[in-house]
Protein backbone atom coordinates (compact mmCIF):
# COMPACT_ATOMS: atom_id res chain seq x y z
CA UNK A 1 0.00 0.00 0.00
CA UNK A 2 3.17 2.34 0.52
CA UNK A 3 4.68 2.08 -2.72
CA UNK A 4 0.86 2.42 -4.08
CA UNK A 5 0.83 5.04 -2.73
CA UNK A 6 4.29 6.53 -3.76
CA UNK A 7 4.05 5.88 -6.97
CA UNK A 8 0.63 7.73 -7.62
CA UNK A 9 2.65 10.85 -6.07
CA UNK A 10 4.63 10.92 -8.62
CA UNK A 11 5.08 12.94 -11.16
CA UNK A 12 3.38 11.23 -14.34
CA UNK A 13 6.79 11.59 -16.96
CA UNK A 14 8.89 10.12 -13.76
CA UNK A 15 6.36 7.64 -13.63
CA UNK A 16 6.38 6.57 -17.44
CA UNK A 17 10.68 6.46 -17.06
CA UNK A 18 10.14 4.05 -14.12
CA UNK A 19 7.92 2.17 -16.14
CA UNK A 20 8.95 1.77 -19.65
CA UNK A 21 10.25 -1.73 -20.08
CA UNK A 22 8.94 -3.31 -16.89
CA UNK A 23 7.55 -6.27 -18.70
CA UNK A 24 10.01 -8.54 -18.42
CA UNK A 25 13.73 -8.33 -18.84
CA UNK A 26 16.31 -5.13 -18.50
CA UNK A 27 14.16 -1.99 -17.88
CA UNK A 28 14.47 0.19 -20.64
CA UNK A 29 16.20 3.67 -20.32
CA UNK A 30 14.01 6.74 -21.21
CA UNK A 31 15.85 9.66 -20.98
CA UNK A 32 13.63 12.59 -20.63
CA UNK A 33 12.69 15.28 -23.00
CA UNK A 34 14.03 19.12 -22.49
CA UNK A 35 10.56 20.32 -21.28
CA UNK A 36 10.64 16.90 -18.69
CA UNK A 37 13.90 17.84 -17.42
CA UNK A 38 13.01 21.66 -17.26
CA UNK A 39 10.20 20.79 -14.93
CA UNK A 40 12.06 18.65 -13.34
CA UNK A 41 14.91 20.76 -12.16
CA UNK A 42 12.30 23.57 -11.37
CA UNK A 43 10.58 21.38 -8.69
CA UNK A 44 13.55 19.58 -7.40
CA UNK A 45 14.33 20.83 -3.48
CA UNK A 46 16.60 18.84 -1.75
CA UNK A 47 16.57 19.83 2.23
CA UNK A 48 19.29 17.39 2.98
CA UNK A 49 22.28 17.85 1.01
CA UNK A 50 24.15 20.71 2.74
CA UNK A 51 23.13 20.28 6.23
CA UNK A 52 25.46 17.44 7.23
CA UNK A 53 29.03 19.71 7.24
CA UNK A 54 27.70 23.20 7.73
CA UNK A 55 27.25 25.18 11.22
CA UNK A 56 24.20 27.20 9.61
CA UNK A 57 23.16 28.20 12.83
CA UNK A 58 26.20 30.36 13.34
CA UNK A 59 25.76 31.21 9.48
CA UNK A 60 22.87 32.72 10.14
CA UNK A 61 23.11 34.97 13.22
CA UNK A 62 26.23 36.44 11.43
CA UNK A 63 24.09 37.55 8.25
CA UNK A 64 21.15 38.43 10.66
CA UNK A 65 18.70 35.82 8.72
CA UNK A 66 16.11 35.60 11.73
CA UNK A 67 16.04 39.24 12.54
CA UNK A 68 14.46 39.93 8.68
CA UNK A 69 11.01 41.20 8.60
CA UNK A 70 9.57 39.00 5.69
CA UNK A 71 6.89 36.24 6.54
CA UNK A 72 8.17 33.85 4.21
CA UNK A 73 11.05 32.82 1.86
CA UNK A 74 12.75 29.76 -0.10
CA UNK A 75 16.22 30.24 -1.00
CA UNK A 76 17.77 27.40 -3.40
CA UNK A 77 20.88 26.75 -5.22
CA UNK A 78 19.41 26.68 -8.99
CA UNK A 79 21.60 23.63 -10.67
CA UNK A 80 21.02 21.22 -7.97
CA UNK A 81 18.07 22.21 -5.76
CA UNK A 82 19.56 22.35 -2.33
CA UNK A 83 17.52 24.40 -0.01
CA UNK A 84 19.77 26.95 2.04
CA UNK A 85 17.08 28.96 4.04
CA UNK A 86 13.39 29.17 4.31
CA UNK A 87 10.90 30.04 6.13
CA UNK A 88 7.25 29.59 6.24
CA UNK A 89 7.63 28.12 2.39
CA UNK A 90 4.69 26.19 2.22
CA UNK A 91 2.14 28.58 4.07
CA UNK A 92 -0.75 29.91 1.73
CA UNK A 93 0.31 34.34 1.17
CA UNK A 94 -0.71 36.73 -1.25
CA UNK A 95 1.80 36.94 -4.19
CA UNK A 96 0.72 40.28 -5.58
CA UNK A 97 2.80 41.15 -8.54
CA UNK A 98 5.08 37.72 -8.64
CA UNK A 99 1.80 36.68 -10.24
CA UNK A 100 2.73 38.31 -14.00
CA UNK A 101 5.36 35.60 -13.61
CA UNK A 102 2.68 33.06 -15.05
CA UNK A 103 1.40 35.98 -17.56
CA UNK A 104 4.22 36.77 -18.96
CA UNK A 105 4.92 33.03 -19.29
CA UNK A 106 1.95 32.14 -20.76
CA UNK A 107 1.83 34.88 -23.39
CA UNK A 108 5.59 34.02 -24.28
CA UNK A 109 4.26 30.29 -24.85
CA UNK A 110 1.07 31.00 -26.50
CA UNK A 111 1.08 34.85 -28.15
CA UNK A 112 2.69 35.74 -31.32
CA UNK A 113 5.45 38.24 -30.62
CA UNK A 114 4.24 40.62 -33.42
CA UNK A 115 0.34 41.06 -32.85
CA UNK A 116 -0.60 44.33 -32.44
CA UNK A 117 -3.00 44.67 -28.82
CA UNK A 118 -5.22 47.87 -28.34
CA UNK A 119 -5.98 48.76 -24.60
CA UNK A 120 -9.78 49.02 -24.40
CA UNK A 121 -11.75 50.06 -21.95
CA UNK A 122 -12.42 46.86 -20.92
CA UNK A 123 -9.24 46.14 -19.94
CA UNK A 124 -8.66 49.66 -18.04
CA UNK A 125 -9.05 48.47 -14.74
CA UNK A 126 -6.88 50.90 -12.61
CA UNK A 127 -5.73 54.14 -12.79
CA UNK A 128 -2.65 52.79 -11.66
CA UNK A 129 -0.93 52.07 -14.95
CA UNK A 130 0.70 54.44 -17.63
CA UNK A 131 -1.16 52.50 -20.67
CA UNK A 132 -4.67 54.39 -21.78
CA UNK A 133 -7.46 53.22 -23.69
CA UNK A 134 -6.95 53.53 -27.32
CA UNK A 135 -2.60 52.96 -26.56
CA UNK A 136 -2.00 50.17 -29.60
CA UNK A 137 1.71 47.92 -28.69
CA UNK A 138 3.07 45.00 -29.59
CA UNK A 139 2.47 41.95 -27.90
CA UNK A 140 6.49 41.92 -27.06
CA UNK A 141 6.60 45.77 -25.78
CA UNK A 142 3.45 45.47 -23.97
CA UNK A 143 4.73 42.29 -22.22
CA UNK A 144 8.41 44.18 -21.36
CA UNK A 145 5.72 46.94 -20.18
CA UNK A 146 4.04 44.21 -17.66
CA UNK A 147 7.07 42.61 -16.61
CA UNK A 148 9.42 46.16 -15.76
CA UNK A 149 6.83 48.40 -15.45
CA UNK A 150 4.59 45.93 -13.65
CA UNK A 151 1.99 47.41 -15.14
CA UNK A 152 -1.71 46.25 -14.13
CA UNK A 153 -3.73 47.14 -17.53
CA UNK A 154 -1.12 45.68 -19.71
CA UNK A 155 -1.59 42.27 -17.83
CA UNK A 156 -5.48 42.38 -18.43
CA UNK A 157 -4.94 43.54 -22.00
CA UNK A 158 -2.40 40.78 -22.46
CA UNK A 159 -4.72 38.17 -20.69
CA UNK A 160 -7.86 39.19 -22.89
CA UNK A 161 -6.03 38.87 -26.24
CA UNK A 162 -4.51 35.19 -25.49
CA UNK A 163 -7.01 33.96 -23.39
CA UNK A 164 -10.24 35.12 -25.51
CA UNK A 165 -11.25 36.81 -22.03
CA UNK A 166 -9.83 37.02 -18.37
CA UNK A 167 -11.83 34.35 -16.95
CA UNK A 168 -10.43 31.73 -19.80
CA UNK A 169 -6.76 33.02 -19.32
CA UNK A 170 -6.72 32.62 -15.56
CA UNK A 171 -8.00 29.09 -16.28
CA UNK A 172 -4.75 28.45 -18.40
CA UNK A 173 -2.79 29.99 -15.66
CA UNK A 174 -4.09 27.13 -13.05
CA UNK A 175 -3.54 24.49 -15.71
CA UNK A 176 -0.10 25.81 -16.00
CA UNK A 177 0.16 25.97 -11.89
CA UNK A 178 -1.18 22.69 -11.93
CA UNK A 179 1.25 21.31 -14.33
CA UNK A 180 4.32 22.52 -12.19
CA UNK A 181 2.94 21.28 -9.07
CA UNK A 182 2.17 24.09 -7.72
CA UNK A 183 -0.32 22.93 -4.90
CA UNK A 184 -0.62 25.52 -2.72
CA UNK A 185 -1.57 28.03 -5.58
CA UNK A 186 -4.68 29.47 -6.65
CA UNK A 187 -4.74 32.13 -9.39
CA UNK A 188 -8.34 34.54 -9.74
CA UNK A 189 -6.54 37.40 -12.02
CA UNK A 190 -3.61 37.96 -14.32
CA UNK A 191 -1.66 40.64 -11.94
CA UNK A 192 -2.06 40.10 -8.71
CA UNK A 193 -4.41 42.42 -7.78
CA UNK A 194 -6.08 41.89 -4.49
CA UNK A 195 -8.66 39.18 -4.48
CA UNK A 196 -9.05 36.80 -1.62
CA UNK A 197 -9.28 33.93 -3.83
CA UNK A 198 -5.44 34.42 -5.63
CA UNK A 199 -2.97 33.18 -3.57
CA UNK A 200 0.54 30.92 -3.51
CA UNK A 201 3.26 30.21 -1.66
CA UNK A 202 6.96 31.13 -1.44
CA UNK A 203 7.94 27.51 -2.22
CA UNK A 204 5.38 27.25 -5.06
CA UNK A 205 6.52 30.65 -6.76
CA UNK A 206 10.15 29.49 -6.62
CA UNK A 207 9.08 26.53 -8.80
CA UNK A 208 7.28 29.34 -11.40
CA UNK A 209 10.25 31.05 -11.39
CA UNK A 210 12.86 28.77 -11.67
CA UNK A 211 10.58 27.29 -14.57
CA UNK A 212 10.36 30.63 -16.13
CA UNK A 213 14.00 31.53 -15.69
CA UNK A 214 14.82 28.73 -18.33
CA UNK A 215 12.79 30.14 -20.80
CA UNK A 216 15.80 32.29 -22.94
CA UNK A 217 12.72 35.28 -24.03
CA UNK A 218 11.81 35.44 -20.06
CA UNK A 219 15.06 35.48 -18.56
CA UNK A 220 16.29 38.37 -21.26
CA UNK A 221 13.18 40.48 -20.13
CA UNK A 222 13.43 39.22 -16.19
CA UNK A 223 17.27 40.72 -16.35
CA UNK A 224 16.52 44.08 -18.17
CA UNK A 225 17.27 47.34 -16.37
CA UNK A 226 15.77 49.86 -18.89
CA UNK A 227 13.56 49.83 -22.71
CA UNK A 228 12.94 52.72 -24.47
CA UNK A 229 9.45 51.26 -25.72
CA UNK A 230 7.51 52.29 -28.79
CA UNK A 231 3.95 52.36 -29.17
CA UNK A 232 2.29 51.83 -32.71
CA UNK A 233 1.07 55.61 -32.76
CA UNK A 234 5.18 55.98 -33.30
CA UNK A 235 4.90 57.44 -29.75
CA UNK A 236 8.05 55.99 -27.00
CA UNK A 237 7.63 55.70 -23.55
CA UNK A 238 11.08 54.91 -20.85
CA UNK A 239 10.60 51.57 -19.29
CA UNK A 240 12.94 51.34 -16.33
CA UNK A 241 12.58 48.10 -14.21
CA UNK A 242 11.28 48.16 -10.65
CA UNK A 243 13.41 45.29 -9.65
CA UNK A 244 16.01 47.48 -7.98
CA UNK A 245 18.46 44.52 -7.18
CA UNK A 246 19.55 44.05 -10.90
CA UNK A 247 21.46 47.44 -10.33
CA UNK A 248 22.37 47.48 -5.98
CA UNK A 249 23.47 43.30 -5.91
CA UNK A 250 26.59 42.36 -7.94
CA UNK A 251 25.47 39.21 -10.24
CA UNK A 252 21.66 39.77 -10.06
CA UNK A 253 19.88 38.50 -13.28
CA UNK A 254 16.35 38.99 -12.30
CA UNK A 255 13.41 38.35 -11.49
CA UNK A 256 9.81 40.38 -10.62
CA UNK A 257 8.58 42.55 -7.90
CA UNK A 258 5.24 42.59 -6.17
CA UNK A 259 3.30 44.69 -3.91
CA UNK A 260 0.15 45.22 -2.70
CA UNK A 261 -1.45 46.56 1.01
CA UNK A 262 -2.91 42.83 1.10
CA UNK A 263 0.15 41.25 0.33
CA UNK A 264 3.41 43.42 1.21
CA UNK A 265 6.62 43.98 -0.11
CA UNK A 266 7.30 41.10 -2.18
CA UNK A 267 9.97 39.60 -4.72
CA UNK A 268 11.46 36.88 -6.84
CA UNK A 269 15.24 37.40 -7.15
CA UNK A 270 17.91 35.44 -8.98
CA UNK A 271 21.64 35.68 -8.68
CA UNK A 272 24.84 34.47 -10.24
CA UNK A 273 28.59 34.35 -8.56
CA UNK A 274 31.53 32.18 -9.95
CA UNK A 275 29.12 29.77 -12.28
CA UNK A 276 26.79 29.38 -9.43
CA UNK A 277 23.23 30.60 -9.28
CA UNK A 278 20.70 30.70 -6.69
CA UNK A 279 17.08 31.69 -6.77
CA UNK A 280 14.74 33.42 -3.69
CA UNK A 281 11.42 34.13 -3.40
CA UNK A 282 10.93 36.59 -0.74
CA UNK A 283 7.07 37.59 0.73
CA UNK A 284 5.68 40.02 2.80
CA UNK A 285 8.88 42.15 3.90
CA UNK A 286 7.84 45.48 5.92
CA UNK A 287 9.05 47.69 3.22
CA UNK A 288 9.95 48.57 -0.26
CA UNK A 289 13.42 49.11 -0.01
CA UNK A 290 13.70 46.50 3.17
CA UNK A 291 12.80 43.60 0.42
CA UNK A 292 15.65 44.10 -1.58
CA UNK A 293 17.97 44.61 1.59
CA UNK A 294 16.85 41.04 3.12
CA UNK A 295 16.89 39.46 -0.63
CA UNK A 296 20.82 41.02 -0.57
CA UNK A 297 21.17 39.35 2.90
CA UNK A 298 19.80 36.26 2.08
CA UNK A 299 21.95 35.81 -0.91
CA UNK A 300 24.72 36.96 0.24
CA UNK A 301 24.16 34.19 3.08
CA UNK A 302 23.23 31.74 0.37
CA UNK A 303 26.41 31.72 -1.57
CA UNK A 304 28.63 31.69 1.34
CA UNK A 305 26.87 28.52 2.68
CA UNK A 306 27.05 27.03 -0.54
CA UNK A 307 30.63 28.12 -0.81
CA UNK A 308 31.59 26.36 2.31
CA UNK A 309 29.53 22.98 1.45
CA UNK A 310 31.41 23.12 -1.96
CA UNK A 311 34.97 22.86 0.19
Amino acid sequence: MTCLRFLISLPLWLLAILCCGCNGGTPAVRQPTPEEARVGESCRIDSAALWQTIDADSLERCHGIDALSAQAWMLVDDATGTLISQRNAYRRMFPASLTKMMTCLLALEHGRMTDSIVVGKDVFVTRDSRLRPGDGYTEANLIAEMMLQSDNVAAYALAKHIGGDTLSFVAMMNRKAQYLGMDSTRFANPNGMPNDSNYSSARDLLVLSRYCMRDSAFARLAGTEFLDIPLLDRRHLPCHSTNLLLTRYDGCIGVKTGYTRQAGDCLAAAATRQGRTLQLVLLKSRSHDSRFDEAAKLLDYGFEMMGQGSR
